[in-house]
């Protein structure tokens, strides 16, 4: 029977080089012979550096490429090509992967709905159009692999401690308008579709996160730390570099 909270594995590295190193490898290495996978992914400055490490990975051409799809787990509410937008980096690399651009499910931006919250109901349509499972009490496609970051206040997606939009369980995607980081209008998962994952890894590094990373593996207040107490079906795994695994309790 698979545990419903499969205990963290934390996987440090050097530096966030190294670390974007490890990430792109297990990435290729988890995709390579599968059928078919449905991906989300992230962005900042971890999470946009794996792509041209993907790229570059010596067995990248072993994984079937246009049976890929990409998913954002948040996205900002800026136009196409923006360089605030998650998707800005996603998508040269995944044309040069020969990931289909119809594979490459982006949030809709201003020049093609007027409102966040439209954006936000139409990528929720878009999700449940490709649901996996339709026994699933999510309606989304049921991901291989969740990425995600988490900022040096404990923010996940576009989750931010102390917002509403953390307390959302019955809706897939949820509009972030006054963000408390720039830009102030967003498009976010919800907890429960963060979940929605065989694998859910999670991406740190810089001391500046450290103290977030210490709580949410620690299983700290969600609340506080909108990154804690999420999981993967069946792994959750931590990439972090040294710095900022800084403070988290040592093994005796």
């Amino acid at each position: 029977m698979t545990d419903p909270t499969p205990k963290p594995q934390i996987l440090t590295s050097a530096d966030q080089t190294s670390t974007a190193d490890a990430i792109a490898d297990q990435f290729v290495n988890r995709l390579i012979g599968c059928d078919h996978a449905h991906i989300s992914v992230t962005g900042g400055g971890l999470g946009s550096a794996i792509w041209p490490k993907i790229a570059a990975h010596p067995e990248v051409g072993d994984v079937p490429w246009n049976r890929i799809h990409i998913w954002f787990s948040d996205e900002r509410f800026v136009p196409a090509g923006d360089v605030d937008r998650n998707d800005t980096a996603v998508i040269p690399v995944a044309g040069e992967l020969g990931i289909p651009p119809e594979n490459v499910h982006s949030v809709p931006g201003p020049e093609l709905v007027p409102t966040v919250d439209a954006a936000a109901y139409a990528y929720a349509l878009h999700l449940g159009a490709k649901q996996t499972h339709r026994s699933e009490c999510v309606a989304a496609p049921v991901f291989a692999v969740s990425i995600l970051g988490i900022g040096p206040d404990g923010h996940v997606a576009s989750l931010f401690p102390g917002r509403p939009e953390l307390t959302v369980t019955q809706k897939t995607v949820v509009p972030v308008n006054d963000s408390p980081k720039p830009p102030p209008q967003r498009v976010s998962f919800t907890r429960p579709t963060l979940m929605q994952c065989e694998e859910l890894w999670m991406i740190a590094a810089g001391a500046e996160k450290a103290s977030a990373v210490a709580r949410a593996i620690t299983g700290g207040d969600p609340s506080r730390t909108p990154a804690s107490n999420l999981h993967g079906r069946r792994a959750t795994l931590w990439f972090v570099d040294a710095a900022a695994a800084a403070k988290l309790p040592k093994d005796d």
